[in-house]
C-alpha cells in the first residue's frame, strides 16, 4: 500500500498473480469497501489500511461537515472501519491508535486534527515494516539449515506493510541458507497460498513447491515437512491463535507428526483483552467463495454451505510464538503475561 497525494492506493490482491493492479481510495467507504472484498487482507496490513481509512475521514469531514459535526463524522467512521472485518484484532488496534492520537493531543482545530491523524497512519505503517523485521530476525534462529517449511495462508508482504511476519521469517532465513524450501498450500476457497504465497517467494527465487491443502498430512508421515510456519489474525491472552481456516488442522497434524509448528506476528495481534479463543469472533464470509472461484462454478448454487474465514488453533499445540518482543516458546497465560511486561531476553 502507499499514501499518495492525499489517497491511499492498495495492491489489488483479488487480481493477483496474473494482474497487478491498484484500488484508489479517497474516502474511508472505499478503504471498509477494499477490507471487506479482500483488496487488501492481512492482520497487519489492514491495521494499517484503517488507519489510512480514519485520516481519509478526517479529510473528508474538514470538507465536506460542519466543524460542530467533525467529531461525530470522525468517531462514526471509527466504529464502521473497525466492524469491517471482525476477527483480526490488528484492525481495532489501530483504529484505537487513530483515536487516541487525536483524543490525546490536545488539539480542536480540525485542520490540525486532520494533519495529526495523516502522521499517524505513516507512524503506524513504518513501525509495522520495522516490527517485521524485528520479529523475522527472532524466528530465522528457529529455522534449521535445510529446513522444509509448510505455510498456510498468505504471511507475506502482501499481508502487510512489507516484508511479512511468517514469510518474513523465511526471508530473513533464506538470506543466511539458500537450501531451505517452502512448501505451500493452496488455501482454500480463496487460494491464498497459491495466488500469493507462490507469487512472492517465486518472485524472490525462494525454493517453491505447491501443494493442496489435503496433501499436508501425507508429507509429514512421509518425513517431508521440518517444521510448519504461519501468521495470525488475533492471539489470545492464553495463547490461542485465530489465522486462516485450516489452520488447526494443520497444527493437530504438526502434533502428531512431532513437527514444531509456529506462529509469527506483531505484538499488535495479541489480544490481552480476549481471554481464550473461545471468545474469538470468527468471521463468516460469502457462500459463493465456496462454490466456486471467479467466473467458474463447481457446485450447485442451491447447495447449502458454511464459510468460516478462521479457525482457532489452541495454544497447546503451538510450539512458540515469534513476536517483534522475542519469543514466546510454549505460549500460556503466564508466559504471555510477562512478555507483555516485558521481563524478557
Amino acid at each position: 500500500m502507499r499514501w499518495f497525494e492525499g489517497c491511499l492506493e492498495l495492491l489489488d490482491q483479488t487480481k493477483l498473480p496474473s494482474e497487478v493492479a491498484y484500488v484508489r481510495c479517497t474516502t474511508s467507504d472505499e478503504v471498509v469497501s477494499a477490507i471487506k472484498s479482500m483488496v487488501v487482507r492481512g492482520a497487519p496490513a489492514i491495521g494499517v489500511a484503517g488507519a489510512y481509512g480514519v485520516a481519509l475521514a478526517g479529510i473528508r469531514a474538514l470538507n465536506d461537515v460542519q466543524e460542530a459535526d467533525f467529531y461525530n463524522f470522525l468517531n462514526g467512521a471509527c466504529e464502521q472501519i473497525a466492524a469491517s472485518r471482525p476477527t483480526a484484532v490488528n484492525l481495532t488496534w489501530a483504529v484505537e491508535r487513530m483515536r487516541s492520537a487525536w483524543s490525546g493531543s490536545g488539539l480542536r482545530e480540525p485542520r490540525e486534527v486532520v494533519d495529526l491523524l495523516v502522521s499517524e497512519a505513516k507512524r503506524l505503517h513504518q513501525s509495522d515494516f520495522e516490527s517485521n523485521k524485528r520479529l523475522s530476525r527472532y524466528g530465522a534462529k528457529l529455522v534449521p539449515k535445510g529446513a522444509r517449511i509448510l505455510t498456510h495462508c498468505n504471511a507475506g508482504a502482501l499481508a502487510t506493510t512489507g516484508h511479512g511476519t511468517a514469510l518474513g521469517v523465511i526471508r530473513t532465513a533464506f538470506e543466511k541458507d539458500k537450501t531451505l524450501h517452502v512448501i505451500a498450500d493452496e488455501t482454500r476457497p480463496l487460494l491464498q497460498g497459491a495466488r500469493l504465497t507462490t507469487w512472492e517467494l517465486t518472485i524472490e527465487g525462494i525454493p517453491t513447491t505447491l501443494i493442496t491443502d489435503n496433501m499436508a498430512g501425507h508429507l509429514m508421515a512421509k518425513s517431508e515437512i521440518d517444521l510448519v510456519l504461519v501468521g495470525a489474525d488475533r492471539v489470545a491472552a492464553n495463547g490461542d491463535v485465530a489465522n486462516k481456516i485450516g489452520t488447526y488442522m494443520v497444527a493437530v497434524l504438526a502434533a502428531r507428526h512431532n513437527i514444531p509448528f509456529y506462529v509469527a506476528c506483531p505484538w499488535s495481534s495479541i489480544d490481552l483483552k480476549t481471554v481464550t479463543g473461545d471468545a474469538i469472533i470468527i468471521e463468516e464470509r460469502d457462500a459463493g467463495e465456496v462454490l466456486g472461484y471467479s467466473s467458474l462454478r463447481w457446485a450447485p448454487d442451491n447447495v447449502r454451505v458454511r464459510n468460516p474465514a478462521f479457525d482457532v488453533t489452541p495454544a497447546e499445540l503451538v510450539t512458540a510464538i515469534i513476536t517483534d518482543r522475542g519469543v514466546i516458546d510454549g505460549p500460556s497465560t503466564a508466559s504471555i503475561r510477562v512478555f507483555n511486561q516485558g521481563v524478557h531476553t
